[in-house]
């Protein structure tokens, strides 16, 4: 049986609070409200099994917000001298031990964690020093390689995010034309692997079909619009983001492309696309 995990168990035998469900472990109760409808004894049921506020092993159909052996944003519901509780989605709040703190946290707030089962004593536990459970081994890929991006933790320098749930990399601040939120998960790409194998990232496709993109996109919108953007060379970056989600850099890009295509006409502040296109 995976304590921290989704197992499919036996029904052993029906009480009045529930059913007790058969492991390797021992019997464990699954409560009633946690019964699907129409099960009987010697079914097999799928449950996530952990333990309870006295340490006893339980199961639930719920579906927790993570994993052991997963990495997760959650929110803090208390601090005491123990450490952090975190809401994952079950019952009893998960536990972040006070020396897997790596700051003073609050109630509300929300911190990046992994989450493992303690070999000490068999609890599933979090911990926010979620860097120590990256792979050391080197990043398999290569620049201009598609990666999934976890949002980690924001910095000064942009956010550390989790490539593919193995390395650490960094989307810095310039490069980011969007609101980002801890445990987002984005598609995005390998711009660079450094020499002490971090990544720098990047959410827009790298090089030229980066472009074409953007292109694509504006004329959309051009189309969607009748046929005028209130947008040109000399339009403010936020504005441009808030109207087509790209950079001025970008939006540079796609306008160029556009224009070498014949399809629109360039004002400073507008954009007009030419007649029967």
């Amino acid at each position: 049986m995976q304590l921290g995990d989704f197992n499919d168990l036996e029904v052993a035998r029906e009480v009045d609070f529930g059913m007790y469900l058969t492991s390797d472990d021992g019997d464990l109760l699954l409560p009633r409200k946690y019964i699907p409808a129409g099960t009987r004894v010697g079914d097999i049921v799928r449950v996530f099994v952990y333990r309870d506020s006295e340490d006893r092993l339980i199961a639930t159909n719920l579906e927790p917000y993570v994993r052991v052996g997963q990495f997760a944003a959650l929110t803090v519901r208390d601090v005491t001298p123990t450490g952090a509780f975190l809401d994952w989605g079950l019952e009893k709040d998960l536990l972040l031990p006070y020396r897997n703190l790596r700051r003073t946290l609050r109630p509300g707030e929300r911190a990046t964690v992994f989450v493992y089962l303690d070999e000490t004593t068999d609890r599933i536990v979090a911990s926010a020093k979620w860097e120590w459970f990256l792979s050391p081994d080197p990043f398999p890929g290569k620049a201009g390689d598609a990666a999934d991006l976890f949002v980690a933790e924001e910095t000064d320098l942009g956010y550390k995010v989790i490539v593919d749930g193995t390395h650490q990399g960094l989307l810095y601040h310039n490069e980011v034309f969007k609101p980002l939120r801890l445990g987002d998960v984005h598609t995005g790409y390998v711009r660079q692997v450094r020499p002490d194998g971090k990544l720098d990232l990047s959410l827009q496709r790298p090089g030229y079909d980066e472009a074409v993109a953007a292109a694509d996109t504006l004329l959309a919108a051009l189309r969607q619009a009748g046929g005028a953007l209130p947008l040109g060379d000399k339009s403010e970056p936020d504005d441009i983001y808030r109207r087509l989600g790209m950079s001025k850099k970008i939006f540079k890009k796609a306008l160029g492309s556009l224009y070498k295509q014949g399809l629109v006409q360039l004002e400073p502040e507008k954009t007009l696309l030419v007649a029967g296109k």
